[in-house]
């Protein structure tokens, strides 16, 4: 009860200290299980693992093959998990090296990984492919906490994104493949029947994931499911699948849960979020639970085979080779730079699927009595904490000596997606600047998509905002949303990170009625809130530009607008650079030039009548 307890509690722990210090969870989950497992062997007083997952008839916790069918149910939950995260809409989205990077830089990785662990290893073409297999994978949850504070251009970072997200399964889909081809009866060599026996994991993993997903949609949708038990009905779901397609074909259950996530995660079910948001904390559990129990069932001489000159050898030329080849194959003709290239051919860590599978086949191939087999398991983990480790410690630097870090970060977030808020955003994309809207009403975000803008439906009051690492550019937040609450919550989660360069908000009725506590985040003037941006806009869906003549031009147009309905003045265009200065709600802490541009929304103003008027409410001022 004690060692089931100590796993959860140091599980989650470790998953608290990688969100603190931003790296990926595996790294401290597997560092204290090998600290509990085999390392443990040197310093505790009868030379026994502190922690033993496999009962051995004095001590352990799951007896028999108890440990490798909890591995099993537990990796199909994590992988139906990523299944739902990938939309076919984002996919069909995503550019040429992308695509690429999966097929092209798949078989480079694939090929190069084989060839590289059989002759430096010298181990069997059957373990050196599986080994090359399950090093595809690089996956969102090592990649998105090591670049989340690394600023980058959107491009880059969008690359590295969908790399992980979509090699997951891909990389998933090839161990089971090699692993079947290994495994499969009389597969001495690659015959027949090993293909026909990968045939029956393709056929009925696909068909069990389609058929259980449509099933599964429809009765979600036709509400046969009360809502208090979709979550855990689902979960029961999964399972049952993954156990039903491997009793008709061996391995076919990690791809039929893989199809189902997919095929869910892609159909228009009103509960999906909730859905995500159970799966990710069922996901977050059951890695925390099971990177330890892996690391801890590794042996002390399992690992110090692999404590040799010919690892660290195979190690470099998977990191410093293979991937570097695999990138720059995939790039060619793309509008990747290439310092850019240079930085995705150095961020390839390896993740938790990589790690679990290979764990899982591990213990299979072991009881199976296959030569090497022993070597799989801490052979991938040495790649895993390896990658992991370089990464999370270099990437920074390594982005800023080779010139991809953005130390000026100009990009927008906007929060709400209201007509004005659109309209502004769109502007701002016209004059090329990153902007992203983000929602929680959809219907708004659609109409954000139609515009051509960078839009998802998002809640402030969560941290999905927080994981994305394509806002890595974003230094500018602007809070435009009818709710003031919303507006504040908003400056106060997303300020450090997204508002460097300066945060924005639209100011309540109430604030703007008494301009002396009028807040300093406060945008565009004392005198306007959200009601008069939504009128104005509803009658002047436009946004307009007016040259200025000098300072004093500027600020007599600011003034007119403090009176006038028609007139919001929002920004400051630069002659010379073309830049976009957003303006405060205390407007005078912007100063112009001559041939700046001043723009606003409202009723069009011709320069003549505006200089006049603006001279005009100067004098007057300098009278009063």
């Amino acid at each position: 009860m004690v060692e089931l307890a100590g796993i959860i509690i140091l599980g989650i722990l470790a998953q608290w200290v990688a969100w603190r210090f931003k790296i990926p969870a595996i790294l401290p989950l597997i560092l204290i299980g090998l600290l509990a497992g085999p390392i443990s062997t040197l310093y505790t007083d009868d030379g026994a693992k502190l922690l033993e997952p496999i009962w051995n008839g004095e001590s352990g916790l799951f007896p028999g093959e108890s440990l490798f069918y909890f591995v099993s149910l537990a990796i199909s939950i994590i992988l139906f998990e990523g299944g739902l995260t990938l939309r076919r809409n984002e996919v069909l989205n995503i550019s040429s090296v992308i695509i690429n990077l999966i097929t092209i830089g798949v078989l480079v990785t694939f090929l190069g990984g084989s060839i590289a662990a059989h002759f430096v290893l010298g181990v069997s073409w059957k373990i050196s492919t599986l080994f090359a297999a399950l090093i595809i994978v690089t996956g969102p949850t090592v990649i998105t906490p090591i670049l989340r504070n690394i600023p980058l251009k959107q491009n880059v970072s969008a690359v590295l994104k969908w790399e992980g997200i979509l090699i997951d399964p891909i990389g998933a889909l090839f161990a089971v493949l090699v692993f079947e081809f290994i495994s499969a009866e009389k597969a001495e060599e690659y015959t027949l029947e090993a293909i026909k026996e990968f045939g029956k994991i393709v056929l009925f993993g696909f068909s069990f994931g389609f058929t259980f997903a449509k099933a599964l949609e429809l009765m979600i949708k036709n509400k046969v499911i009360p809502n208090y038990l979709l979550n855990v009905f689902t979960l029961a779901t999964v399972l049952g699948v993954f156990v039903l397609a491997d009793y008709f074909a061996k391995e076919s259950g990690l791809l039929a849960v893989v199809v189902m996530g997919i095929i869910l995660g892609n159909s228009n079910l009103p509960n999906l979020k909730d859905l995500l948001y159970f799966k990710e904390s069922l996901s977050v559990l059951l890695i925390s639970i099971l990177f330890i129990l892996l690391a801890a069932n590794i042996n002390l001489e399992d690992l110090l085979l692999v404590y040799n000159w010919q690892s660290l050898i195979l190690f470099s030329i998977i990191v410093f080779l293979i991937r570097p080849l695999s990138v720059f194959l995939s790039s060619i003709k793309s509008n990747l730079l290439l310092k850019e290239k240079f930085f995705v051919s150095w961020v390839g860590p390896r993740g938790i699927v990589a790690a679990g599978i290979a764990s899982l086949f591990g213990l299979k191939l072991v009881n199976q009595g296959v030569e090497d087999a022993n070597l799989i398991t801490p052979l991938v983990f040495m790649i895993v904490l390896g990658t992991v480790l370089l990464n999370a410690t270099t990437a920074r630097p390594f982005a800023k000596l080779i010139g991809v870090y953005l130390r000026d970060s100009k990009g927008i977030l906007v929060i709400g997606s209201s007509t004005f808020s659109r309209l502004i955003a769109k502007y701002l994309k016209d004059n090329d600047r990153h902007v992203v809207i983000v929602d929680n009403n959809k219907n708004n975000i659609e109409e954000a998509k139609k515009m051509g803008l960078e839009a998802f439906t998002a809640n402030v009051f969560s941290d999905d905002l927080m994981n994305n690492i394509e806002l890595n550019d974003i230094g500018y937040l602007m809070a435009l949303t009818g709710n003031t609450a919303v507006n504040k919550k908003a400056i106060e989660n997303f300020q450090k990170q997204f508002g460097e360069n300066g945060t924005f908000r639209v100011i309540s009725s109430d604030e703007m009625k008494n301009p002396e506590n009028n807040p300093k985040e406060g945008l565009f003037s004392h005198t306007d809130d959200y009601i008069k941006l939504v009128n104005l806009t509803r009658r002047y869906p436009n946004i307009h530009e007016i040259d200025l003549n000098s300072n004093d031009h500027y600020n007599g147009l600011i003034e007119i607008s403090k009176t006038d309905p028609e007139l919001i003045p929002i920004f400051v265009k630069r002659a010379e650079s073309g830049e976009l200065d957003i303006i405060p709600s205390d407007s005078q802490q912007i100063t112009v030039e001559k041939d700046d541009k001043l723009i606003y929304i409202g009723k069009e103003m011709k320069k003549e009548a505006s200089v006049k008027v603006a001279e005009e409410e100067i004098e007057d001022d300098d009278k009063t």
